[in-house]
């Protein structure tokens, strides 16, 4: 297919982000919880990256937050009466309920869905598959919406395949696109898909000690099964269980790939050679594996400075350009293995970018966790519904949108505040008017 590039659809910080210490196994989300979160600053630092790529020449998207509070889940679980009373009954009877119905999380939209490009499926179309999340009690409220936003936008059922998300259960815990990994000779070409699980539900193999693995095999192998892929397209590997032990509750915080080039740890996978051999006997481009040993960057450096958790980037001219967030150049180990082994090395990165993307590093995300990957052809970027795609008017918009609506300042006990729904709920109806995606909340349909 011709005219084929990556569209990174980054997800736009809520008005509700907060530090509240959900997601278990995230170093970063446990050591900030209860702190003061800054919402209007999230917000900007995630425009600025989006408007920065989108100047450089790479294709930009961005993705609206999801509806927060979640009045409904609220009710669900029988608190009862005004808004007001609904929240100071969570408040004072479940506050982790209430911060759960809170959360900003949907703002990681590499774990939005996972996503099969056209020139990969065996009917010519772009599938995508929202993410259960069901292995966290925040995220697991996003896959209805989530769909719904996606099927705005990915909207002509000629070129686009949407997929329910797999059933809401342990043995299929799926979490996206962090644990999946296209790998080709360039965007337009072929695939082999890359499927990165954390422990097998009805297998023996061993798992992680500390913390519970995110994604299991069978829903990998079912994501693959929807989309039509073939063996020869796919590949599995486990994610090493010291890895997830350490903080690496996503592949994509130890390895990123893009094109041939895989930049991954040496902890990254539980058996290396065996997934790299799997990957060379079926890529039909041959790999370029850039191996960062644990020597040059421990497993808690590369944790809290989420190295691997970079986009990496490909430019006309074939090469690649990796944007890292600022806590890179912090780190002397990182930034001199950035220097003397990935950008002095026989490899296609020739640059790195540094993005402050503090507010959300400091809940467990860096620049890859922010965006969804799509590869699309002219004629499927001209099919997208809404005005999603990124230049300086709508990032000009955006920002005058984050400036009415949202707040400097969240501490934990303003999420009890009535006056945080009336204003999540003014921004985000203004928000479906400027990216022109109708009524995708509950609130906008009655619900």
């Amino acid at each position: 297919m011709t005219g084929v590039v990556e569209v990174n659809f980054d997800g736009l910080v809520g008005p509700t982000h907060n530090y509240a210490g959900l997601a278990a196994g995230n170093v970063a989300s446990r050591r900030h919880a209860g702190r003061v979160s800054h919402p209007r600053e999230a917000a900007l630092q995630g425009l600025e990256k989006m408007r920065d790529l989108s100047r450089a020449g790479y294709a930009q998207g961005v993705l609206p937050p999801q509806q927060r509070p979640d009045l409904g889940f609220l009710r669900r679980l029988g608190f009862t009466g005004s808004v007001g009373e609904v929240l100071s009954q969570a408040d004072r009877q479940a506050p982790a309920l209430l911060r759960a119905a809170c959360s900003a999380s949907s703002m990681w939209t590499a774990n939005a869905a996972t996503v099969t490009p056209s020139v990969d499926a065996p009917d010519g179309r772009v599938h995508l598959t929202p993410a259960n999340l069901q292995s966290g009690l925040h995220r697991c409220l996003e896959p209805v919406t989530t769909g719904r936003i996606l099927q705005a936008i990915f909207a002509d059922a000629e070129r686009f395949a949407h997929h329910a998300p797999l059933p809401a259960t342990p043995a299929f815990a799926d979490e996206g696109a962090a644990n999946h990994t296209r790998l080709c000779a360039e965007h337009g070409a072929p695939g082999v898909h890359l499927y990165v699980y954390g422990r097998e539900a009805l297998g023996q193999a061993p798992g992680p000690r500390r913390f519970t693995a995110r994604q299991t095999r069978e829903a990998s192998e079912a994501i693959a099964r929807q989309h039509g892929l073939g063996e020869a397209q796919t590949v599995l590997a486990r994610q090493h269980p010291e890895a997830i032990d350490a903080g690496v509750f996503h592949n994509d915080v130890i390895a990123v790939g893009n094109g041939p080039v895989l930049l991954y740890h040496e902890w990254a996978f539980a058996d290396e050679d065996a997934t790299l051999a799997a990957l060379r006997e079926k890529m039909p481009e041959p790999l370029i594996p850039v191996r960062v040993p644990a020597e040059a960057v421990s497993l808690d450096d590369a944790v809290a400075t989420y190295l691997f958790n970079s986009q990496l980037l490909s430019n006309p001219d074939g090469s690649m350009t990796l944007v890292v967030p600022g806590e890179c150049e912090h780190n002397e180990a990182v930034w001199r293995t950035l220097q003397d082994l990935i950008l002095a090395g026989h490899n296609p990165i020739g640059e790195v970018r540094v993005k402050d993307v503090k507010q959300s590093m400091q809940n467990g995300g860096g620049p890859a966790c922010l965006r969804l990957r799509v590869a699309l052809g002219e004629a499927e970027r001209a099919a997208l519904g809404g005005r999603v795609l990124m230049d300086d008017a709508l990032h000009d918009a955006l920002v005058g949108w984050v400036g009415r609506h949202y707040r400097d300042r969240l501490a934990p006990e303003d999420l009890a505040d009535p006056l945080l729904v009336d204003e999540s709920l003014a921004a985000l109806d203004e928000l479906t008017g400027i990216l022109q995606l109708g009524a995708i909340y509950p609130f906008q349909r009655g619900a």
